[in-house]
């Protein structure tokens, strides 16, 4: 993906978290204006950090840091932030991974599946401009056929960006039109299939029987394929994003992860939970609606902004 370095991606990030670190910050300057370390302050500050999503284990480890190193000192609002910026990191770093396409596969087809509202065929669009722009050949197969404006979104996404997508009728069976994306994929030289997929959590013995179908399926051509399976989350469903990766980890073999409309919540921490429970790779994280507001993930970037600490 791009280089998430760019002033204009940073400034979006910094504005997309804002929620997210104001009520950190806040909190945390609340907390330690003017005072001594003590048990009363490192169990509020522990209270926060739950608070905000980031876990106990996050919580946990912050708290006991500073219990170890500055316990019965003054201590400021700037440095809490900083021990809280460096924890963060230290969790998000092994699991911050770029996407990478395997240039042998021809086309590396990689299933996108999530809950419907989570963003993800508006993912897919984003992706697809993101790989077309480093040189790939990129093609979209609609197989959320349950939903139509599904379909039209997709196939609107493909026209923004420049992509071919296959699709068809609403009720369409998913598996087939898969196949034949990945045969229209293969005979026109494509480096990449994204997949969109329906995510009806409801019944999850039915989702689950129409993600095996399309593995199956695609197995026939290819029997490696999908070669990926990307899940998509919505950061405002706080910790419902857990139980999310658990439901889709029972259905399919999930690869890695994307994680969208972190502009839209408070509680952005989720990431550092979900990294600390389930140790997937975070490929990148979406921070508006705009075509370029999707990017590779960088965790001490994102710790940081997260904990309200000014950048270097």
């Amino acid at each position: 993906m791009k280089d998430a370095s760019q002033g204009g991606w940073l400034q979006r990030l910094k504005s997309g978290l804002k929620r997210s670190a104001s009520a950190l910050a806040d909190g945390i300057s609340g907390i330690f204006t003017k005072r001594r370390l003590d048990d009363a302050a490192l169990e509020e500050l522990e209270e926060l950090l739950i608070g905000a999503d980031l876990g106990i284990g996050v919580a946990g480890e912050v708290v006991e840091h500073l219990r170890r190193t500055r316990f019965d000192r003054e201590v400021s609002g700037e440095e809490v932030k900083a021990a809280l910026a460096e924890e963060i990191a230290r969790r998000l770093r092994p699991v911050a991974r770029p996407f990478v396409p395997d240039p042998a596969l021809r086309p590396h087809v990689v299933l996108v599946v999530g809950v419907n509202g989570s963003g993800k065929t508006t993912t897919i669009g984003k992706f697809a401009n993101d790989l077309k722009g480093q040189g790939l050949r990129v093609m979209l197969a609609a197989g959320d056929t349950f939903r139509a404006a599904a379909i039209e979104q997709l196939q609107v996404w493909g026209g923004r960006v420049g992509v071919p997508v296959i699709a068809g009728k609403a009720g369409a069976d998913a598996a087939g039109l898969a196949f034949d994306a990945l045969q229209q994929a293969r005979a026109a030289g494509c480096d990449v299939l994204l997949i969109d997929t329906a995510g009806r959590l409801q019944n999850k013995s039915h989702l689950m029987a129409e993600l095996e179908k399309i593995g199956r399926v695609l197995k026939k051509l290819d029997p490696g394929a999908p070669h990926s399976t990307l899940l998509v989350l919505d950061a405002t469903t706080g910790q419902n994003a857990l139980s999310q990766v658990e439901v889709f980890r029972e259905v399919c073999q999930v690869s890695g992860l994307i994680m969208t409309k972190l502009d839209g919540t408070a509680r952005g921490g989720i990431l550092v939970a979900l990294a600390d429970r389930h140790g997937l790779p975070v490929h990148a994280i979406g921070v508006g609606e705009g075509i370029d507001d999707l990017r590779t993930f960088d965790p001490d970037e994102f710790a940081r902004t997260l904990a309200g600490v000014a950048a270097h």
